[in-house]
């Protein structure tokens, strides 16, 4: 074999292990996953495939209002939490001096806890006689007859407060990472603390705030237990539908089907928002 032929297929070599684990551990259980969509029958005399492809168009017209309310309740929360850690993470990389990394433990400390466990607290927090809610009505400042869980409002704090460390990680290392210098020669050119952050910081932090976004709007849009646990029939997401249709009615070409459905709108989604929004486009607008 000769040398050009060895460097030529060296990059696939070593790219080799990689396609191996995906094709094994996504591309086989995603063509599993699709098999089974196209299935007709029951849980009692099986499933036999039959490309039954109408499906997915069933399913797409029959929960349509639970897809767009996951992605309503993922936006928003998605939002929200770029909103509340962005500041933080700010603070963090340019304040916290030497204490960074206690500052960091402390904010991440309670998300070592059980997911579920932390939802299940909300719920006792959120509840009518809660020790928010409770203590306001006992103080006359809301009404007796107001009540959070099973709103919109419950759920989406339910995602927002899941979501938080997945924003914050991100945006503490774009902000860490900026060059101080590029700031103090906005300073040295009479920028304005705004202006520096606007033409400077914003910029520079731009892959934070993607990643971040990136993140927390997938985790969000499947999310499933803050909408079983914190809302109620009016707030259910796909996620729901799919554990439900999955797990209690054991219909499962229903159930794959939803979930490409959503795989697949989410990979559109990101691509859209990368095109639209990303990196490069929001380094742009800043300056």
């Amino acid at each position: 074999m000769s040398s050009s032929l060895k460097r030529s297929l060296t990059p696939y070599l070593l790219g080799l292990p990689t396609a191996l684990w995906l094709g094994i551990f996504f591309v086989v259980p995603l063509l599993a996953i699709l098999s089974v969509s196209l299935m007709t029958g029951n849980a009692l005399d099986g499933y036999t495939l039959t490309w039954n492809f109408s499906i997915f168009g069933d399913a797409i017209s029959t929960y349509s209002t639970q897809f767009l309310r996951s992605f309503l309740y993922g936006g928003i929360s998605t939002a929200v939490a770029l909103v509340a850690m962005y500041p933080v993470a700010y603070w963090v990389a340019f304040y916290g001096g030497r204490f960074k990394s206690a500052l960091l433990f402390l904010l991440l400390l309670p998300f070592f806890v059980s997911f579920v466990i932390r939802i299940i607290a909300w719920q006792f927090i959120l509840a009518d006689d809660g020790i928010v809610l409770g203590t306001l009505k006992d103080i006359g400042v809301v009404p007796e007859s107001m009540h959070v869980l099973s709103t919109p409002s419950a759920v989406v704090a339910g995602l927002t407060y899941d979501a938080l460390p997945f924003m914050l990680l991100p945006l503490y290392v774009s902000l860490q990472r900026i060059d101080r210098s590029q700031i103090e020669a906005a300073a040295d050119l009479y920028a304005s603390k705004y202006d520096r952050f606007r033409t400077v910081i914003l910029p520079l932090s731009a892959p934070g705030i993607y990643a971040g976004i990136v993140l927390v709007a997938i985790t969000n849009i499947g999310d499933y237990v803050s909408a079983a646990i914190l809302g109620g029939p009016s707030t259910t997401m796909i996620g729901n539908v799919i554990q439900t249709q999955y797990v209690q009615n054991a219909d499962y070409p229903i159930a794959s089907a939803l979930a490409l459905i959503l795989m697949a709108t989410l990979l559109v989604a990101m691509g859209v928002y990368a095109k639209v929004f990303g990196t490069r486009t929001l380094q742009e607008h800043a300056t």
